[in-house]
Parts: structure tokens; sequence; C-alpha cells
């Protein structure tokens, strides 16, 4: 049998664990016109919770577009994507895209290449060189067009929102608040995984989007979700575990779907047929992973200053929820003051090594978290 336990990318159909809440909700407000600010941890599913919801609208009633904005750099790029989106949107055939791209946008150049699978691929000219705000207005106002006097709903996906942050002007921002608060029938999702990024676009007064979204935070899945979607990919292959090991793999894990799928991935591989997980198992699946990553959590460790790895070690081995800047925390872990404590967090945040949660922080990597806990001892 082929590992039912998957990893690393877009997760559907039956590797896909619950979050029928979530999808409930989002599609409800997808139904609605909503638009929302969805936020996740990295590796959190967000991009795979989002298409599944996606996937739950009725083609007949709804055009969907999801853009990436992770490769962009800039407004030429993302003039680009979103209108390569949307022409594949309304129209996935190959024969159709020319057609649909020069229907929606009179002032950009499509043109179909081949890509490296054989297939069609459908680019923009977009002039890099010069003023692009009627572009930008353009690919901005299609959606509204889209909805065919009301007879259809428009859904579009931002994903890695924040990535705007780092053009050169907030042209973006500004264009896509003046166009969107004038649409109906189109909803918006803006995506992304750096909190301490993405957040201040939409609760900052000063910022375009003040408002402009609702916020939708994405946490891990609970164990109880969790008990029934692992039992039964291993009863598939004849193979055991029982609710004790994993609540064992989810206290370790702490529900985050990336670590909980490949922590389980390799005890779906290291349990014989016939066989049953146990805790030495967990054990040495976990020694195995670590063991696997101890060159990238070494380099990294290394790269920290001494404050930061005193931060990281307190975060590790303490519960969740920690006061990092409370005096017993400085005091236990030897950061001297509550102004180094702070400033290791923030230099932390800003590599991605820890993220807010509730009030605290957290380490981003749940293996990394592990690595600290085992081998870098007070």
């Amino acid at each position: 049998m082929t590992n039912p336990f998957e990893y690393g990318g877009v997760v559907r159909g039956d590797a896909f664990c619950n979050r029928q809440q979530e999808l409930a909700d989002l599609v409800r407000a997808m139904e609605n016109g909503e638009r929302l600010f969805l936020y996740a941890e990295r590796r959190l599913g967000k991009t795979s919770l989002v298409l599944s919801a996606l996937r739950m609208l009725p083609h007949s009633k709804f055009t969907a577009a999801y853009v990436d904005l992770w490769p962009t750099d800039g407004e030429a790029s993302f003039v680009s994507a979103v209108a390569k989106a949307l022409a594949e949107a309304r129209s996935s055939a190959a024969s159709k895209l020319l057609a649909s791209a020069r229907a929606l946008f009179s002032r950009l150049t499509p043109s179909l290449t081949v890509g490296d699978d054989g297939k069609p691929v459908l680019v923009f000219g977009v002039p890099r060189d010069a003023s692009l705000e009627p572009e930008l207005k353009e690919v901005l106002e299609a959606p509204g067009k889209l909805t065919a006097g009301g007879r259809r709903r428009v859904v579009i996906v931002f994903d890695e929102f924040q990535r705007i942050q780092e053009y050169e002007s907030d042209r973006v921002e500004r264009q896509l608040r003046s166009v969107i608060q004038h649409q109906s029938g189109v909803s918006y999702l803006f995506l992304g995984s750096r909190k301490h990024l993405l957040e201040p676009m939409f609760t900052g007064g000063s910022r375009p989007l003040y408002r402009a979204a609702g916020r939708y935070p994405v946490g891990p899945i609970g164990v109880e979700h969790w008990i029934p979607f692992i039992q039964a990919k291993f009863r598939a292959a004849e193979k055991r575990i029982d609710k004790a090991r994993i609540e064992e793999v989810h206290a370790l894990t702490q529900g985050h779907p990336f670590y909980t799928q490949h922590l389980c991935h390799v005890l779906w591989e290291r349990c014989e047929r016939g066989s049953e997980v146990t805790s030495a198992l967990v054990d040495s699946a976990l020694a195995l992973l670590l063991d696997r990553e101890s060159f990238a959590y070494s380099t990294l460790w290394d790269s920290l200053t001494l404050n930061q790895q005193r931060f990281v070690r307190g975060l590790a081995n303490e519960p969740s929820g920690v006061q990092p800047f409370a005096g017993e925390f400085v005091r236990r872990y030897g950061l001297r003051s509550t102004s180094n404590s702070q400033r290791a967090a923030e230099a932390l945040l800003k590599r991605d090594v820890v993220d807010r949660e509730n009030g605290s922080f957290i380490l981003s990597d749940r293996f990394f978290r592990l690595w600290v806990r085992q081998r870098q001892t007070l």
C-alpha cells in the first residue's frame, strides 16, 4: 500500500484531516461574498484548507481564482499573476484561454507558450519600465466583471498575501482597497503565514486595508479529530495504533498537521503489518526524524546569538503560554533583563524561528523544539 500520511505539499481528499468546521465557515463566507483575512502558522495547511473549500463550491454558480503571490516581486509580476489566475478561472480549456484573457484585459498582451510538461501555459506581457497603475486597476476590477450582472459569484484567493509588503510602493494595497469596497458578489480570502507581517496590514489604523476583511485564525487540529483519522489509516493496512499512542504523537507535534502527518508517515512505515505501534516505536521514529534534521538544526542553532539560544531553549522547555518577558523566565534562562528577552523575540520573529501565539510565543518548527529539548540542555 502507498503510505496514507501526506505532508510537505497540498493535501487533498482522504489524506486531509477533519477541518469540518473551518470548511463550513469558509464555504458560507464565500457564498455570502465576505472578505476574510485568514492566517495560520507555516505548514499548518491553510492552502490545503482553502483549496478544499473551493472544491465544495458548485462550478455552475461560482468562478474561483487562486493567486499565489509568493513568486511575485512587484507590481508587474502581481498584475501578471492575477490576470493569469482570472483568465484560467474563466476558462480552463487551452483553446479558449487566449480568448478569455483578451476579453478580460485590453491593456495586457496574452500569449501561449509550452510548459515543461508539454502543455500550453498562458503568459502576459507586462511592461516593467512604465507606470502600471492602469493595468493594476484593470486586473483588480476584472472580478467585478466576472459576476455577470449577479448571475455568478466570484471568489479570489490571495495566498502569501504579506508578500506585497516587499513591493517598492503600497500602491497595490491602496488600489485593492479602492476597488474591492465597491464590488458586490465577490469574496476575497487573504492568506498568510507570517502573522507579524500580515496582521498589521488589516489592523493598523494607518494602513490602506485597515478593517477591510474579517479575521479568521486557523490553529492546530485537536487530538479528538486525529484519533479516528490516524486509526483508520493504520487499520486499512492491518496495523494498529491505540488512542494513547496517538495522544503521545499529538503531544509531541502539538497537533500541527505537517509534523503530525510526518511523524505518522514514519510510524506507518516502521510498523509491520499485523503489529501495533508502541511507545518505543514512537521514540525511535522521532529519533530518526531528528537525526535527519540534525545538520540543519545545528546550523540554525549555531547562527543564533547567545540570548536568542537562551530564549529558544526556554520556549522549548516551558509549557505553551509561558510569558517570556516575565522575571521568572528571564532569570531561569539567563537572559538577564526583559529588554534582552524582547530583542531576542523580535529577531527570532523576523527569521521565522518563532511565532506569536495568544500573547506568548511558540517555536514554529515542532521538530526543532524537540531537538532543542533533547540536545541543548541547560
